[in-house]
């Protein structure tokens, strides 16, 4: 048989965890199937490539992604082919592409301008005609977002659903799930999630129950509630019956590091008792969201022009001042928060730089400053906030039920998308594992490394037929260079290529070709 694709002379880790030895064999690829593993010598293919001293590994599977809009404005992906990633599960954080109606298809709007979308939608059904008509080079997974049935339903007023309400906003899940999203994702301390009890979750989680879905939570607190926020969602797994997934664990501010070990009690105790419980990470200690998610929960309340209402009133921002002031009373504060991301040009100079630094060149406070800064920017402004603690880092990463994600939206090195001073970790989080935590400090082996970018994000979210290496699988392939693998994107410029990484097939069809990108818009909706 004459194959497209012969690979030789590499080392096998096939993504299935610690207990499958690496093996040194061929792979020969045929469409957009893997069809033999082995010896292969006297197998002729169109292309055979010599990877000796190389790892094969699964396509790397991004576990946590935000990708909805930016592969509608660039298919390209540039930031994550290079790290490997071959798909991505998007619609985290209870915000996903669809559904979009009523005051959930208005506060979009802007977001779609940004990046020059000119098509609109309501459902996952047209989103995804979109999507499949422009192509994309990475595989694409979405869950529903909570987000987004609430406000299409309620709106972004803090009140209770009535019965009317939840079962529309659970027609709608049906509606998701039925065009194929994989479960219902929450974000629950962004607006319209934070308005919404236990009671609620645990309505729309039986739905995705009954489809088998999962129920995935960027929880109420990662700091100074972090344990009680673990509870909720372990009781929203056991009254739904339904498989629970913790977005980006970790814990926030230097008094909660404390935390971590009875975090990791609540988790096991809710598994020993036959509750599945996974999380996902990105290998840094610094995140990034709206820089207005300082912002107590009630400043939110009504959506985007309401906010903006509020932060003009100086009676309001004395509250808001009160509140945050009371929050984090630390001095240096303001030192560990970075603009990552302006809207208007005149403040560009922004970005990447130190918030107290700004406003103190601008001869403001900080909260005086964000407060104008803010309202001049219409509310669209990216920040990164270093908050978190190596050592616990590491801990998370090393846990078994712990997977690898990005926490980041696709964006390619040039066009619309390679704006701002994004965290590194859109660019960086796949080779930083296998560089820093596996090749440098050895905290985990490369198997169970591939494992958590691999393996584990498949069979959690069930992905089929991908995230392993074996004969009748998908050919989304990886492979790099141990000797050479590393991160170079950091937070003074994040757009920025790995080392090491030289080839990367999706569906058989080579996005990265000897350390060259190739432009094949191949990935696929799963």
């Amino acid at each position: 048989m004459n194959f497209d694709f012969l690979i030789q002379g590499g080392i096998i880790i096939n993504g299935a965890g610690a207990d499958s030895e690496p093996i040194h064999a061929d792979i020969a690829i045929e469409g957009d199937r893997i069809r033999a593993i082995g010896d292969l010598s006297g197998i002729s293919a169109k292309k055979v490539v010599n990877v000796k001293g190389f790892y094969i590994c699964p396509g790397f599977i991004d576990a946590h992604s935000h990708s909805e809009f930016t592969v509608l404005a660039d298919g390209r992906a540039e930031g994550k082919i290079c790290q490997g990633v071959t798909t991505e599960i998007n619609g985290n954080c209870g915000l996903s592409a669809a559904p979009l109606y009523g005051l959930a298809f208005e506060q979009r709007q802007k977001d779609l301008e940004e990046f020059g979308i000119k098509e609109r939608w309501n459902s996952f059904h047209e989103y995804f005609a979109i999507l499949n008509k422009k192509g994309i080079t990475t595989n694409f997974i979405t869950l529903a977002g909570h987000g987004n049935l609430r406000a299409s339903q309620v709106g972004y007023s803090d009140k209770k659903p009535s019965r009317e309400d939840i079962s529309k906003m659970r027609e709608l899940l049906r509606d998701a799930i039925s065009a194929g999203a994989k479960g219902l994702s929450t974000g629950l301390i962004y607006p319209p999630g934070i308005y919404a009890d236990t009671d609620e979750l645990i309505e729309l989680a039986k739905e995705t129950a009954l489809h088998r879905g999962i129920y995935t939570s960027h929880m109420r607190s990662e700091g100074d509630r972090l344990l009680e926020a673990i509870d909720e969602v372990l009781k929203i797994g056991f009254e739904a019956n339904i498989s629970v997934h913790i977005s980006h664990l970790k814990t926030s501010g230097r008094k909660n590091w404390g935390k971590i070990n009875d975090a990791f009690r609540k988790i096991e105790d809710a598994s020993l008792k036959g509750l599945n419980v996974s999380c996902d990470r990105y290998p840094y200690t610094a995140g990034g969201t709206d820089l207005d998610a300082i912002l107590p929960s009630w400043a939110y309340e009504g959506g985007h022009k309401e906010e903006l209402k509020k932060l003009k009133s100086s009676r309001v921002q004395e509250r808001i001042k009160e509140e945050i002031l009371r929050e984090h009373p630390e001095k240096d504060y303001w030192d560990n928060i970075t603009i990552s991301a302006v809207n208007l040009n005149r403040n560009k100079w922004m970005e990447g730089r130190k918030l107290s630094d700004i406003s103190g060149s601008m001869g403001k406070g900080p909260l005086e400053f964000i407060f104008d800064f803010l309202i001049e920017e219409d509310l669209r402004v990216g920040a990164i906030f270093f908050s978190m603690n190596e050592d616990n880092l590491k801990l998370i990463l090393k846990q078994p039920y712990t997977m690898i994600g990005s926490d980041s939206s696709a964006r390619s090195f040039d066009g619309i998308t390679a704006r701002g001073k994004p965290h590194p970790r859109g660019f960086g989080s796949f080779p930083r594992i296998l560089s820093k935590y596996v090749k440098e400090q050895g905290i985990m082996t490369i198997e169970d490394a591939v494992y958590k970018m691999s393996g584990l994000p498949a069979r959690t979210f069930g992905i089929r037929n991908r995230g392993v290496i074996a004969e009748g699988f998908f050919a989304d392939i990886t492979i790099f260079d141990p000797d050479r693998i590393e991160d170079k994107a950091d937070f003074d410029h994040p757009f920025k290529r790995p080392d090491g990484i030289y080839y990367v097939f999706v569906n058989g069809v080579p996005a990265l070709w000897e350390g060259r990108l190739t432009g094949k818009l191949s990935g696929r909706i799963l």
